[in-house]
């Protein structure tokens, strides 16, 4: 019998009673085994894990935008209730009260807003319609400054589903003297219409005032005739109920066509105001200081003003002596003279301090002035609409007041109050105005290399 002296035990571990299959498993880095693949195959595995990766992140990318636009107050899709169709090809249109006019590429057109239906049309000149303002004066009459494809100033007044043709306000005998239109405004309430025009070489701004109290009265008066004249709505029977009815379509083909009424004698529209572009500054055209002394006579100058007279010649030697000096980058730059401006936004202003004074008794819904500024130019002109143009008919309008800033103007607005004025300039910087007192309010910088192109008041 084999008996054993001592217990049976577990000899302690040790790196010698280890496998080498396992030593291999637990020592080796998992990477080697992609590394023992041979070179190309090591190559495709890399460029495929890159795919992958940048497949994620754009992944990852979109699901973030994604959340993003969600979070986003999404716009209302609106779609149209009817639709009005006409035979030939609409270029504008203005809405004023419930009338609808459209410029068409002959004539006018106006249509009901209430059942989306034609009331008459105008077609006497065969003239094609590019823009339209149209204003409600009250009463059944409305203002209406259409522009053709010549650049000619229509002025219309429309009544009870007539139009009546005022004036062409820039028609001239001359061919060769005719201008074209370039914006037309007309300011809250229909007293006044402002048109800027371009020549051949020159540009100009004209302010007419609106005789609508007479226009008023006469249509009253006239009531009778003009209702014996005016454009009838043509029967629902003529172009098939029955497919408007369906699709709320309604197709202009023959409009009854608006006479002009031979009994109804409007009053013209009175030119108030021709303003030009302000001219450079240049020297002086006294002789001498005594001739421009002779000028003031308020006795506030002292002393002969010998070192403060700038003469013309001083000017013209001043510019010949800098194209002299840098002739070459001139040359290289192809410098020219400077040029007219040719374009000017201008705004009717009502009642304020600075353009009427606080002791001036005025109606605060009437315009008393425009601000105008030209492309270019550093200064916001303020004129008064009460001047006469008697006697002053080649002479230049001078301002009343002007408003200078520090860098050309690009782009103006004016608040529905006109009290507030916003000017942006050409260096990105916007400056808020209050206009009842005339100081700015406010002074925002834009980032660099920003050109503001239009302002609004929200």
């Amino acid at each position: 019998v084999n008996t054993r002296k001592h217990p049976l035990g577990i000899p302690a571990p040790s790196e010698k009673d280890w496998p080498k299959e396992e030593e291999d498993f637990f020592l080796l880095d998992p990477d080697r085994e992609r590394g023992a693949l041979p070179q190309p195959f090591r190559m495709i595995n890399k460029l495929v894990m890159q795919v992958f990766e940048s497949a994620m992140e754009i992944i990852e990318r979109r699901e973030m935008l994604r959340e993003a636009q969600k979070l986003k107050v999404q716009p209302k899709k609106c779609f149209p209730t009817a639709e009005f169709q006409v035979t030939e090809r609409a270029n504008c249109l203005a809405v004023s009260g419930k009338y609808v006019f459209v410029g068409l590429s002959e004539g006018l057109a106006a249509f009901h807003t209430r059942d989306f239906k034609d009331v008459c049309a105008w077609d006497a000149a065969k003239t094609e319609i590019c823009a339209i303002h149209a204003l409600d004066l009250g009463n059944e009459c409305h203002v209406l400054l259409a522009v053709d494809e010549m650049g000619l100033v229509w002025l219309f007044c429309f009544h009870k589903g007539s139009f009546l043709l005022v004036k062409i306000l820039n028609e001239v005998e001359d061919v060769s003297q005719r201008s074209t239109c370039v914006e037309e405004v007309l300011s809250r309430g229909g007293d006044y219409a402002g048109i800027l025009l371009q020549g051949n070489t020159k540009a100009w701004l004209e302010i007419y005032q609106l005789p609508k109290d007479s226009w008023l009265t006469e249509m009253e008066k006239n009531a009778g005739a003009a209702e014996g004249l005016a454009c009838s709505e043509r029967s629902s029977s003529e172009c098939g109920t029955q497919h408007s009815s369906q699709v709320g379509a309604f197709l202009l083909q023959k409009l009854p066509v608006s006479a002009i009424q031979a009994d109804v004698e409007l009053d013209l529209p009175v030119l108030l105001l021709t303003v030009r572009p302000p001219k450079p500054v240049t020297g002086t055209s006294f002789k001498g200081p005594l001739d421009a002394l002779k000028e003031m006579d308020d006795d506030s100058m002292l002393g002969l003003g010998y070192n403060h007279l700038i003469k013309d010649s001083q000017w013209e030697l001043q510019e010949a002596i800098f194209c002299s000096t840098y002739r070459e980058y001139l040359e290289a730059e192809g410098v020219t003279k400077e040029e007219i401006p040719r374009h000017a936004t201008f705004h009717f202003l009502l009642p304020s301090r600075i353009l009427m004074g606080p002791e001036t008794e005025v109606q605060p819904d009437i315009p008393v002035g425009i601000g105008v500024h030209w492309d270019g130019n550093h200064n916001f002109c303020l004129y008064l609409l009460n001047h006469s143009l008697k006697g002053k008919a080649d002479s230049d309008l001078i301002p009343d007041v002007v408003w200078p800033c520090a860098s050309p103007i690009a782009c103006s607005a004016v608040s529905s109050c006109s009290r507030y004025l916003a000017l942006a300039g050409e260096d990105a910087t916007i400056t808020i105005w209050d206009k009842h007192l005339g100081y700015p309010l406010s002074v925002t910088a834009i980032l660099e290399e920003r050109f503001i192109r239009s302002v609004h008041f929200l």
